[in-house]
């Protein structure tokens, strides 16, 4: 009997990040993170070009650049630091800020006075979450292979040069990487963007790829574009992708495409499973089967919703 969707999914798996749902642009680069989760999840963003745009609206950019400049790594803010990773000036910052905490988006520290996130910013990245009908429609899907397999089972979209996970089952068994729902992770070194990726036509993909600025995570993590571009080809061959400690050490990955019903890819799904319980070889033996048939499946769901 398949478990129920109120029995599994719940976006109480953790704090959405409010980057998936919204528009960041800052005029900085933010400080570089410690750790290669943090650096590729605020990787920052070319500024838009809006020259010759007249409805494109500076105060609404501005707003959205203030949220999108609280992170895991930076959870309060003072006025100085807001305008700078926004870029913005101070007095702009401060009318903005202010704003945003009437409007309740904001809030201040007890002690200190520092900036932070209020909880209905998650109102935004909820609405966006239970409209997603790919999400609704595949969950049973992904229970199913979470249960199957044991290991943690994410879904992500693409953005950009990204992939957004927007959807994840862990493993009933320790594992020590926290992914929360809404973490951005570079396409070229993850197995959900290489399977993404592999799905496209060449060219489109190949744009993505020129487009993506290719820093090393890990050790581990394959930068060089003739080798990615290989990576990308065996994907296409094998039908899904992999990923061997490239974004997390000790994390080992495969995936699947979902394709739309005009053969188009729309997400991906993946299998994460730690390094002291698998190898590369295991993984992809035992598990690419029911990946694959999870990822079939789930393409015929993202089809029927069309008709």
């Amino acid at each position: 009997m398949q478990p129920r969707l109120s029995d599994r999914f719940s976006f109480q798996h953790t704090r959405a990040t409010f980057e998936a749902t919204v528009l960041k642009r800052t005029g900085k680069s933010p400080a570089q993170p410690k750790s290669s989760a943090a650096v590729a999840a605020t990787a920052p963003t070319k500024p838009l070009e809006v020259a010759g745009d007249p409805l494109f609206n500076r105060s609404v950019e501005k707003a959205f650049a203030i949220l999108g400049a609280f992170s895991a790594e930076r959870r309060t803010l003072n006025l100085g630091e807001i305008a700078a990773a926004a870029g913005m000036t101070k007095s702009s910052a401060q009318r903005c800020t202010h704003t945003l905490e009437r409007l309740g988006y904001l809030k201040r520290e007890p002690r200190g006075g520092r900036w932070v996130l209020a909880p209905r910013v998650l109102g935004i990245a909820h609405a966006y979450f239970a409209s997603h009908p790919l999400i609704e429609n595949a969950t049973t899907h992904l229970i199913d292979l979470n249960q199957a397999c044991g290991e943690s089972v994410n879904l992500s979209e693409p953005d950009g040069t990204d992939m957004v996970f927007i959807a994840r089952f862990p493993s009933h068994k320790r594992f020590f990487i926290h992914m929360p729902i809404g973490r951005r992770l570079p396409m070229y070194c993850t197995a959900a963007g290489r399977a993404y990726l592999s799905a496209l036509p060449r060219a489109e993909a190949q744009r993505i790829l020129s487009a993506s600025t290719l820093r090393a995570l890990t050790p581990h993590t394959v930068t060089d574009r003739k080798q990615i571009l290989k990576l990308i080809a065996a994907a296409r061959e094998s039908g899904y992708a992999w990923s061997d400690q490239e974004c997390y050490r000790g994390d080992l990955t495969i995936a699947a495409a979902v394709l739309g019903d005009d053969g188009r890819p729309v997400a991906a799904i993946n299998i994460s499973g730690p390094t002291s319980r698998w190898t590369l070889s295991e993984l992809r033996a035992k598990l690419s089967p029911l990946l694959l048939e999870t990822a079939r499946a789930a393409s015929g769901a993202e089809s029927r919703l069309r008709h």
